[in-house]
């Protein structure tokens, strides 16, 4: 059995600093739930900003921290100041990514370095972390976010590294909910399909969605809210018996 949800908890959120990103709306949405909010994003001022902003919205506490995630030492630092400043930490939803349409025979060793350590290196660099944290706590919520390109293999806007990196996101979510289950601690993956963000090669246009809309079955692409409420439930006290589960988050883009 875990332990039960303490009164004041927090979630942090990597890659929140993005105006038109996931993580930023991510962290808007749980602040409304009464979650506190630790983020840390590359780009340091806009953590700082973000932060600040969803505490005015929301009267929740949050603080904001700039980090390279795939830089292990900076990534614990990171997780390490945000605890020292937030209540106890509960849940981790790991957005920070990075985007490459280069294609496949013409991905050199840097390219592969660039993509791979941010998307998959970075997310277990804060998983363990935080994991540390929530195996101590006797409960918590890991989420990592692999993409609908990882069970395709590609067909999006991003090509081979990126689809590499993000299926071993749900390898790695899947050994930590084995490895960590019984501490109480349940690990989970989104996937996202087409989402009307900037990480999709810059703000989409109307036809351009309706064209990314069309593999799917339902007429349209998703928003940042489709994938901010699929983390709300992944790390709500709620589901705690789900663990181990990739929520497709694609408009039916990919059934299996």
């Amino acid at each position: 059995m875990s332990a039960p949800f303490p009164a004041e908890r927090t979630v942090v959120l990597t890659g929140a600093g993005s105006p038109r990103g996931i993580g930023r709306a991510t962290a808007f949405h749980l602040a409304g739930l009464g979650w506190n909010v630790g983020l840390i994003d590359v780009d340091g001022d806009a953590a700082v900003a973000t932060a600040a902003e969803v505490a005015a919205a929301h009267g929740v506490r949050a603080a904001g921290i700039g980090a390279d995630v795939a830089d292990r030492a900076a990534a614990v630092a990171a997780v390490d100041a945000l605890e020292d400043d937030l209540p106890q930490l509960v849940a981790l939803v790991a957005f920070a990514g990075v985007s490459s349409p280069v294609p496949y025979l013409e991905v050199d060793e840097a390219e592969w370095r660039r993509v791979v350590s941010v998307n998959l290196e970075g997310t277990h660099w804060v998983t363990q972390r935080v994991a540390r944290s929530l195996v101590g706590h006797g409960v918590g919520r890991i989420v990592g976010v692999s993409s609908v390109s990882a069970q395709r293999g590609g067909g999006t806007y991003s090509k081979t590294p990126y689809s590499a990196a993000k299926a071993g996101i749900v390898g790695l979510v899947r050994s930590v909910a084995r490895e960590l289950g019984p501490h109480g601690v349940t690990a989970n993956a989104i996937s996202p399909g087409p989402i009307d963000t900037d990480i999709m090669g810059g703000t989409l246009g109307e036809e351009r969605k309706a064209a990314m809309a069309a593999d799917g079955v339902l007429p349209r692409i998703g928003t940042p809210r489709d994938v901010a409420a699929a983390a709300a439930y992944l790390i709500s006290a709620d589901a705690g018996f789900v663990t181990g589960q990739t929520l497709n988050v694609d408009g039916g883009l990919y059934m299996h």
